[in-house]
């Protein structure tokens, strides 16, 4: 990492929000309100919650808004011309939008696949990332790490769990990491059986135990999917082998997670499951920003407790693994089955158990390759998905 000015308060970093009416856009802005005087919004997107990008511009008036639904443009257009205020409309106008002179960091909270190609034109105009989305990792991470140091851009992991090894790692990247463990809750069923699985409804899997997240990042928490991206996302951010990589369920959600180096010693990150340290860590690096969040009290959690994951019963977490220690295409692959099967779920056409069902036939299906490029990516994403919905 080389991003180390330190900041002041006559020098403002300037941000660009991609997906700011999501979880973590929303708690990006929270994080900005708070410390008003150390970053400035330049750039904010949304699919198609015209609704709330419309009030989230008018509050922190950026210079320009993306609204991905091209049907809204003209609501959004109407609503923020007097405030002189950019408005466009379309995928592709965020992918360009980025490039803006003035953005220092952006922080990528679209979900899924669509935050790769704004991703990959923000590094190309030497933008550092703030990295929600995980998937960008996940699918293109041999390409994403190269255009990266080609570029001179630093890539800050906004996950809990990423942020976590990130901060165990300061002062200690001369020193290599014998192993990584990323600690899961283990989501709304666990501990339970295949067969009492069989019939659980959206409803209940979207009532997690600890975090307040989108309904996509929620139901592969349920499936430990999102753990499984987490891994792979892992191997590319800290350059580990998939051997490196490890998971332990850890109900509280109090260690976000721990890095083992070579002589035994292991350092933990510690907090309550709040996103906003996570995010405020990323775009305020190498700085620890005075915060008002609420504190962690030890006498709340008089223990804390870890278990080995249930594989058999959340195949998508053993199939997460597989796509890593195979490489190439599988993860792509992997994933867009996720979120075709995810979106299917969600609609009430497939059980919960079908998602990891249809993902492994998916993924053994499709042909494997070694070396993709982002044409093929694109290719074999746009495949995984057509058969995932042909499956179910």
């Amino acid at each position: 990492m080389t991003y180390i000015c330190i900041m002041q308060k006559e020098d403002k970093r300037h941000l660009a929000i991609l997906g700011s009416t999501g979880s973590i856009g929303t708690q990006t802005l929270e994080v900005v309100e708070e410390q008003s005087e150390l970053f400035e919004i330049e750039l904010l997107t949304a699919n198609r919650n015209s609704k709330l990008l419309i009030e989230q511009a008018k509050k922190f008036k950026p210079n320009a808004v993306v609204i991905a639904d091209e049907s809204q443009f003209d609501l959004v257009r109407d609503e923020l011309w007097p405030l002189d205020i950019k408005v466009y409309a379309g995928s592709e106008a965020i992918e360009q939008a980025v490039e803006m002179e003035e953005i220092d960091i952006v922080v990528t909270a679209m979900v899924g696949f669509s935050g790769l190609k704004p991703t990959i034109n923000a590094i190309k105009h030497n933008k550092h990332i703030a990295l929600a989305n995980k998937e960008t990792l996940v699918v293109a991470g041999h390409l994403i790490t190269k255009l990266a140091k080609e570029n001179g851009v630093n890539i800050y992991p906004v996950d809990s769990e990423h942020s976590a090894i990130f901060q165990c790692l300061a002062g200690e990247f001369h020193n290599p990491i014998e192993k990584i463990y990323l600690t899961a809750s283990g989501g709304p069923f666990r501990g339970k059986s295949a067969d009492e699985l069989a019939n659980v409804k959206k409803e209940q899997a979207l009532k997690h135990p600890n975090w307040e997240m989108g309904a996509k990042i929620t139901i592969d928490s349920a499936s430990l999917m999102n753990k499984g991206l987490e891994v792979i996302e892992a191997k590319w951010l800290f350059n580990l082998k998939p051997e490196q990589i490890d998971v332990i369920v850890h109900p509280q959600s109090i260690i976000h997670s721990i890095v083992q180096f070579e002589d035994g010693s292991m350092k933990a990150q510690m907090g309550l499951p709040d996103m906003k340290l996570p995010i405020q860590y990323a775009i305020a690096y190498p700085e620890r920003l005075k915060s008002s969040f609420p504190r962690f009290n030890f006498t709340d959690y008089p223990s804390l407790s870890f278990e080995k994951p249930d594989t058999d019963t959340f195949k998508n977490l053993g199939l997460a693994f597989d796509a890593l220690n195979e490489g190439g295409n599988r993860a792509c692959i992997l994933n867009a089955a996720n979120e075709m099967t995810v979106e299917l779920f969600l609609q009430d056409r497939i059980s919960f158990l079908d998602i990891a069902r249809i993902n492994e036939k998916v993924m053994r299906t499709l042909p494997y390759q070694k070396d993709p490029d982002l044409a093929a990516l694109l290719e074999f994403d746009k495949e995984a998905r057509r058969m995932a919905k042909d499956l179910a």
